[in-house]
């Protein structure tokens, strides 16, 4: 089995695993931007596993933004029956794709 981290990231959890790419919440960086994910909760190598209380310091995640997108169509559609009112809505989440470069212990 690969090893995988759970992290806090833009205010959810994300199960992450190296040479994959997720989508967060948009990030103030730019395309090619290298950073670390420092809020990590578990790490699970090939033979251990560690668990933080409530984050671990003894390991790194680093990881590269590969581009800022727009997430999917959200339509909202509100009508008042007999009231002639009819309202629609519609937005699109901005958010970054990364990927994750390594799990490493510091």
């Amino acid at each position: 089995m690969q090893t995988y981290a759970i992290v806090q990231a833009s205010g959810k959890q994300f199960w992450v695993e190296q040479d994959k790419f997720y989508d967060f919440d948009k990030l103030p960086l730019d395309r090619g931007d290298k950073f670390s994910l420092n809020q990590i909760l578990l790490v699970k190598n090939q033979d251990s596993i560690h668990v933080g209380k409530p984050f671990l310091q003894d390991f790194s995640i680093k990881a590269t933004v590969l581009r800022h997108i727009s997430g999917p169509k959200i339509r909202v559609f509100k009508m008042r029956s007999k009231k002639k009112t009819r309202k629609t809505f519609g937005s699109r989440r901005k958010l970054t794709r990364v990927l994750i470069n390594s799990i490493d212990k510091i």
